[in-house]
């Protein structure tokens, strides 16, 4: 037993490069490391948005730059809104490659959130300015980047700084989005929930009813509509 495990000390912990690494090698880059290679082009790939009653859902694309990594990056989830707000930036301005793509409220009524979230992730990476040599995608289902070596990281936006990255812009993106649309409908707190089914926005949803970003083929929402 070592000290710390004697001291029960908690070594700190959050994501690294051991996913791009990995596939990098699978790859077929046994020699390259991402600590002197500037031409290590893996994507991390998450999303945001499956669980709100309104907006779309938004992926992001991140390829970053082994050299010059933005301080500080984790998972979207444990970060404060302010420190997203700075990374995003950071991502944006030191990345070799970011891309922001959506699946629209009605796409997710026709195809179902799951798939609608697998359109926002393949359309984020087709944009992508500089093409990817492998993706690293959040969770456990492949989106189908056709012939792009892909691999699944569940929990990964705490395990990939490429992934946390992706979730970082993704979460930032969409969270200025819902507070634009809104601005034309303050009733629903879109600016402090984001779409998500809190308390006052299901208040407003049975005083007001239902906007045109509403997701239809969600329970509350089909309930209201079914009502009227």
């Amino acid at each position: 037993m070592d000290l710390f495990d004697a001291m029960k000390v908690e070594l700190p912990t959050g994501p690294d490069f051991s996913a791009e690494k990995s596939l990098w090698r699978e790859l077929g880059n046994p020699a390259a490391t991402v600590d002197t290679s500037r031409k290590f082009h893996i994507c991390g790939v998450d999303e945001v948005g499956r669980g709100p009653l309104a907006g779309p859902v938004v992926a992001a694309a991140v390829i970053l730059d082994p050299m010059n990594v933005p301080r500080g990056l984790d998972d979207s989830k444990k970060l404060t809104a302010r420190r997203r707000e700075t990374l995003f930036d950071a991502v944006q301005d030191t990345a070799f490659a970011v891309n922001i793509a959506q699946a629209s409220v009605d796409e997710i009524g026709e195809l179902n959130i799951l798939e609608a979230s697998m359109l926002a992730m393949r359309r984020a990476v087709e944009g992508l300015s500089v093409k990817p040599d492998g993706a690293l995608v959040d969770g456990n289902r492949d989106p189908g980047f056709g012939d792009l070596p892909t691999r699944t990281l569940v929990k990964g936006d705490g395990r990939s700084l490429s992934i946390a990255a992706a979730s970082v812009v993704a979460k930032v993106f969409r969270d200025r989005l819902m507070t634009k649309l809104g601005e034309n409908y303050p009733e629903y707190g879109w600016a402090q929930n984001a779409g998500y089914g809190v308390a006052k926005h299901r208040r407003a949803l049975e005083l007001v009813g239902v906007s045109p970003h509403h997701r239809r083929t969600f329970a509350p929402i089909r309930d209201i509509l079914d009502e009227e």
